[in-house]
Parts: C-alpha cells; structure tokens; sequence
C-alpha cells in the first residue's frame, strides 16, 4: 500500500462542482433533518410509548431503532455512493426520510413505529455518508474544507437542539404525531431543491457493492443489540446468550469477507494509517460515551422531577446548543492542532459536565443541570467537528464517502450499545441506585478513559493511502 503524506503534491482533492455554497447548505439542511428525527422521541417517549402501549423493552427499541438502521448502513452507503453518484444517494436518502418520518406518524403498534425508525436510520445513512461526501468532493483541503466540515459538524449539534424542542411544543399544542407528520411534509420538499443545487460526482475507480459484507455486518449488529437489549434480566440466559454467540460469529465473518474481498465495503489495510484509526476510535466512544447516555438521560430525569416535555427539551437543548456554538467555532482553532489532543479535550470535558450532573434528580432543582450540560455540550462540539474532519481526510480523494461512513459507522454502533446498556442499567435502577446518576456516572466514566487514550497518542504524520 502506498502512503502519501496529505500536503504531498497530487494529494489534495478535485476541485468539485463549483457550488460550494449552495452544496454546503443542501447537505446541512438535510443532516439537520436527520439529526432532529434521531433525537425527536427522546422527550416525548412517554407519550409516545402510552400511545402505541409499548413495554420497555419496546421503549429502547423505538429510540435505537434509528440506530441500528445507522449503524448497519452507513458504511455501505458510502461505498455506494462513490460507485453510482453521491448526489443519487443523498437524494433516495432524503426521500426514505420522509417516508420512515410518516411511517412513524401513522403508527398504530410499537413494532410498526420501530419499522419507521429503523428505516429512518438507513435513510440517515445515505443522507449523512454521501452528504460529507458531496462536502468533501465540493470543498478542497485546506481552509475551505475545514470551514465546510465545521458547519457540518456544527448541525449536528443543532439538530440533535431542535428535534426535541420541535417535538415536544407540538406534543403539547397537539400530540406526539405531530412531529412526524410535519417532518415527512418538510423532507419532501427538500428533495426538488436538493435535485436543481446539488451537482453529481463520484469515485473515479468506482467498484461494486459489497453484498456480502453488508448482509454480515447489519446481521451481526442487529443480533449483538437485541442481545445486549434484553440482558435487562440476565445475562446467563439463552434469549442473550445465542443472538450475543451468533452476532459475534457474524461480526467475525464480516471481517473475513473483507479481507478476501475483491471489493471491500471498507478496506481493511486503512487501518493502518494512523488518521483512520484515530477517525473509527473517536467515533466508537463519541457514541459509546456520548450519545447513547444523552439519547436516554432526559427519560431518566423527566419523570421523576415532573418535567414536561417541552421543558426537558429546553433543559437539554443547552447542551446540544453548546455543542452546535462549539462546533461551530472549531474553524477558527482546529488549524495546525493534533486531531487526537482536540479528541481528548473533547471527551474530557464530556466526561466533567457529564459527572456535575451526578445527584440532580435527588437535588429537584433542574436549574443545576444547566452548567454540567453546557460543559458537556461544548465536549461534544469540539468531538462533532473534529471527527467530520477526520472522516474526509483519513482517505484518499476518491473514497470520502467511505472514509464518512467508516467513521459514522463506529459512531452510531458505540451509541446503538451505549444506549442498550444504559437502557439495562435503567431496568436495574432501583436496586443499584438513582437510574439518572447511573447514566451520568457511567457515561464520565466511559470519556474519561476515551480521553486518556486520545491524548495518550503518539503523533504520527498525517498519512493517507495514495490508492
């Protein structure tokens, strides 16, 4: 495999389509709708859940439904993208937005509603890997690149802010379908829009779809998280035991058809570069750490402190909003500094936002969440727009919607397991204490270690496969 360092002559991507600006804002207005669907459910679940009479088991489903649907898609939507058209993909994509947004809408039964989100997962597959895709294909490297990828990163931050705000002030003025039905109404007309702004590119060595790797990997994950699920009574039973046996052979087997693959979905040898590692590490514990602890902390604390849900949306959306100023903000110092110090710092102040919230349940003062959410907020930017960063430049040129989904991929299976297990200590709140300070304790605990490992890297040039 030949390496060629990122500042080497030939390195730096095609010139794109000339419509950075209009590129930029279709993307983003689309991961914003992503993003906001991923997080809607979160303040409303209550409602929800009394509407469909979902048990709890079904409750961690209807939120990690989306998911799973991510996680198993993400990375063969990259690859997918490259070959056919990053355009083709982000367009089908925002379409089965739409339609997973009004499957949930009309839902009569949990399993139709889990249907919607698992669909709405692989819609945000193909919106979120070929959408940094056409942002990497638009934008070259350097200043550009890193302000397009901040922005990127920056609406991730304000969707997950407004998807439960929007959520829970039209459960209030109507009911929890509202969301839904007025999410699948706006993605449809984004989809003309995207068709007249969007400009077409794609890999030059295209190659084809890797079937087999995609059919092992979704398998595999789908039966670990079904396992991990439903450990909420034991671990040492059949119902864990055998899906955890066979997910793990089926992971295995993924790894396998990737070696010997032709055609890899992912190629295995860039893991070798230092950049790609440090790009699917950071995006395992950013959602181990991160975003399964947020997607089911506002549950855990609504309840029991009498919140509504407009109110707990308000709550969490100083750390989301946080995140989407800190985000933000990272094209003015991201320049010239260690992706893996900026990772640590990150998770670093997750972790000390994420332990001021330990006794707030018990305290009944939600005022005092506020500081250890803005803090944990500001973590969470700096993770969001360090790893879209990342993404683009741990791959060559012609493989930026793969090197997206590589990352989103670790990103969304850490979040699909944290969020499960988060939802297994939940269940066993009352035996080993307050579930809320279970979450908050587990998740700092989870970035701290994440934290002295980034920072613990050795610095190694910037290197990238020349193909």
């Amino acid at each position: 495999m030949v390496v060629r360092r990122l500042d080497a002559p030939g390195a730096a991507t095609r010139p794109g389509d000339r419509r950075g600006g209009p590129t930029l804002a279709v993307v983003c207005l689309a991961t914003l709708l992503a993003l906001m669907d991923y997080t809607a459910p979160i303040t409303v679940l209550a409602q929800t859940a009394a509407g469909l009479d979902a048990g709890p088991v079904a409750q961690v489903w209807m939120i990690n439904g989306i998911t799973l649907g991510l996680a198993a898609t993400v990375l063969v939507s990259g690859s997918v993208a490259d070959a056919v058209g990053r355009r083709r993909v982000f367009l089908v994509g925002t379409a089965l937005l739409g339609v997973g947004a009004l499957g949930c809408g009309l839902a009569g039964e949990p399993l139709l509603f889990i249907a919607g989100r698992v669909l709405q997962g692989v819609a945000s597959a193909a919106v979120i890997s070929a959408g940094l895709g056409l942002l990497g294909h638009a934008f070259p490297s350097g200043p550009d690149r890193a302000g397009a990828t901040a922005r990127w990163g920056a609406t991730l931050g304000a969707g997950i802010a407004l998807g439960p705000l929007v959520a829970g002030a039209l459960a209030e003025l109507a009911d929890w379908r509202t969301y839904h039905l007025a999410a699948a109404v706006v993605t449809t007309v984004l989809i003309p829009v995207g068709a007249r702004l969007l400009g077409e590119s794609r890999s030059t060595r295209p190659r084809p779809v890797d079937w087999a790797g995609t059919a092992t990997l979704a398998a595999g994950l789908a039966l670990l998280l079904v396992a991990v699920t439903d450990a909420r009574d034991g671990w040492l039973r059949t119902p864990v035991l055998l899906p955890l046996l066979v997910g793990v052979l089926l992971l295995g087997a993924f790894v396998v058809v990737e070696r010997r693959s032709r055609w890899p979905m992912v190629d295995l040898a860039l893991f070798r570069v230092p950049l790609f590692r440090l790009s699917a590490f950071g995006g395992l514990i950013t959602g181990l750490a991160v975003l399964g602890p947020m997607s089911f902390l506002p549950t855990q604390i609504q309840r029991p402190m009498g919140l509504g849900p407009l109110l707990t949306a308000v709550i969490f959306a100083v750390w989301s909003g946080m995140a989407f100023v800190a985000a933000l903000q990272m094209r003015r110092f991201a320049a010239g500094r260690s992706s893996a110090g900026l990772l640590g710092v990150g998770l670093l102040l997750t972790a000390v936002g994420d332990a001021a919230l330990l006794g707030l349940v018990d305290s009944g003062v939600w005022l005092r969440a506020l500081p250890g959410l803005a803090v944990s907020g500001i973590g969470y930017g700096i993770l969001n727009a360090t790893l879209a960063r990342l993404a683009v430049e741990s791959v060559p040129p012609d493989d930026v919607a793969m090197g997206s989904g590589a990352s989103n991929t670790a990103r969304y299976v850490g979040s699909a397991l944290g969020l499960a297990l988060i939802g297994t200590i939940a269940s066993n709140g009352v035996r080993l204490g307050e579930p809320a300070d279970l979450t908050a304790g587990v998740a700092a605990l989870l970035a701290l270690a994440g934290a002295v490992l980034a920072i613990t890297q050795r610095r190694r040039p910037a290197t990238v496969p020349a193909g």
